[in-house]
């Protein structure tokens, strides 16, 4: 399963704005894809786990957080 830039951007920033969690751009690609997985129907009512491979600290000065300074 393949995220694309911008959507593994939106995903890092939602856990940001979210859920308070500062988190790179391959932890966005990794809450897509359970947000993709976690739509389908053989996983309705199971737990779904994501680890968060990346922290936002070294992508500050990247398009990731880009914003932060508005």
């Amino acid at each position: 399963m393949d995220a694309s830039a911008p959507d593994a951007i939106k995903y890092a920033r939602r856990a940001g704005s979210e859920e308070g969690i500062l988190a790179g751009i391959s932890s966005g690609a990794a809450l897509w894809a359970t947000s993709v997985v976690a739509k389908r129907p053989e996983f309705a009512g199971k737990n779904i786990v994501v680890i968060i491979p990346s922290f936002g600290e070294r992508y500050l000065s990247t398009v990731l957080y880009e914003d932060l300074a508005d």
